[in-house]
């Protein structure tokens, strides 16, 4: 009894699937084109945003760096009692 109930599910699923129309397997082909082209699409957006915010990170930092160095010198100056000039020259 059990042999057939599952023979006749296998046969079930299985003209299930042959009766999937080449207009569907069309329809699905062009669905997972159109999720590639946009997930690729949405890679080069993020690679882009990244890639920027990677720019923006490297003027900050070197604006940090050039004030950084001007209060060292400030306060080299302050200690040695001479001129921010002169403490930069050091």
């Amino acid at each position: 009894m059990r042999k057939i109930a599952l023979v006749a599910a296998a046969s079930a699923a299985a003209l299930s699937l042959a009766a999937c129309s080449e207009a569907t397997e069309d329809a699905a082909g062009e669905t997972v084109d159109a999720a590639a082209a946009d997930a690729e699409a949405n890679m080069e957006a993020a690679g882009d945003a990244v890639e920027a915010t990677g720019d923006e990170v490297a003027a900050e930092a070197g604006e940090v760096a050039a004030e950084a160095d001007a209060a060292a010198a400030e306060v080299e100056a302050d200690v040695q009692d001479e001129t921010t000039a002169e403490a930069q020259v050091d």
